[in-house]
């Protein structure tokens, strides 16, 4: 594994800003200021304050790195690790925690984590075992977005590829734009007109026909049925 230099920091940094996080925390307080650190760092936080909730998110968004309390009124949360690595093998986990047993260390070894961590903790901390996860996903091979037609898209060098044959698919500065725009906001539909102002915020009076032009160039690429139309509001990816 690649040593944490400033140089690649700055890289972990991008990454974590497209990056989902759940957040397990049943104690409200701990939770609030938690999330409002992890909103500096990532691109959405998901707190949830059960095991039963944060089970329904896994099963509706993306989520790319977990941190969990250990100590949870309904179940140790080192069972509920547990249980999670049987089904999501690779994804990244910071633990928390106030126990310093040994035999909960011991356990928490057997459960390939990115770092335990003791409460509290402090933002560089926290940011640091981050770093670490974001490391983890990079070094995975992780941080690929994968479309229909062996299309992958490499988010941190943003780079298009027809995977079974090795080759680069060439983006223009404006569909590289979309496309992370879109990636962004992949949980919600994006307005016409937010696209319109972002993607071309120097300009005035962009045209629909304009967008509609970059949207079909675009999906060209990745795929007819990638990008889809809800018509009268805007658009929203699919991956």
């Amino acid at each position: 594994m690649m040593k944490i230099t400033p140089n690649n920091k700055k890289t972990f940094k991008i990454i974590l800003k497209h990056l989902n996080i759940l957040y397990l925390e049943d104690e409200k307080n701990i939770r609030k200021n938690i999330t409002e650190t992890l909103n500096l760092i990532a691109f959405k936080v998901f707190d949830v304050e059960s095991i039963n909730d944060a089970i329904k998110v896994l099963e509706k968004e993306r989520i790319n790195i977990i941190i969990s309390d250990i100590n949870l009124k309904e179940e140790n949360g080192l069972s509920f690790i547990k249980s999670l690595r049987e089904k999501y093998i690779d994804i990244p986990i910071i633990l928390l925690t106030a126990y310093t047993d040994k035999n909960y260390l011991l356990e928490a070894t057997k459960l390939k984590l990115v770092d335990y961590l003791i409460k509290p903790t402090d933002f560089n901390t926290l940011n640091n075992s981050l770093n670490k996860a974001a490391e983890e996903i990079y070094l995975n091979g992780k941080f690929i977005i994968n479309f229909s037609n062996n299309i992958s898209y490499d988010v941190l060098h943003k780079t298009l590829f027809l995977e079974n044959e090795k080759k680069e698919l060439e983006l223009t500065a404006k569909e590289i734009e979309l496309l992370d725009l879109l990636i962004e906001n992949h949980n919600k539909v994006l307005e016409y007109e937010i696209i319109k102002d972002i993607i071309w915020k120097d300009s005035i009076d962009i045209t629909d026909s304009a967008l509609k032009n970059l949207v079909n160039k675009l999906r060209k690429k990745i795929g007819k049925d990638t990008i889809k139309n809800i018509s009268g509001v805007g658009f929203k990816i699919n991956f």
